[in-house]
């Protein structure tokens, strides 16, 4: 991994790897994508991983999304138990002016 030690110029940009690539290259294993380099002072080719911004987007969204839904139940269960509280306060309210 020559892009480790010394400059390089990207050749080919992120892109998914096949399901060869998947299988043969250890590279596509953490994240499905790899970029194509060339080393400067070596001027050998090498793969090296990378991350799609499509992809992070994706998961980014998918994260917001799961948020929002997590918040949203969260509201409606303290609305819930709000009218809880306040029906069992109106409830001792009412046996304390009772037992006047």
């Amino acid at each position: 991994q020559c892009w480790r030690v010394e400059d390089y110029v990207v050749v080919q940009e992120c892109a998914r790897c096949s399901s060869f690539q998947t299988k043969s290259m250890m590279e596509c294993r953490p994240t499905g994508f790899v970029e194509k380099v060339t080393c400067a002072t070596s001027k050998k080719d090498d793969f090296k991983r990378c991350r799609s911004a499509v992809m992070e987007a994706h998961i980014f969204w998918r994260f917001v999304g799961t948020m929002m839904c997590v918040a949203a139940l969260f509201a409606v269960l303290v609305v819930c138990r709000q009218r809880v509280l306040d029906r069992k306060a109106l409830e001792k309210v009412r046996k304390q002016l009772e037992s006047i």
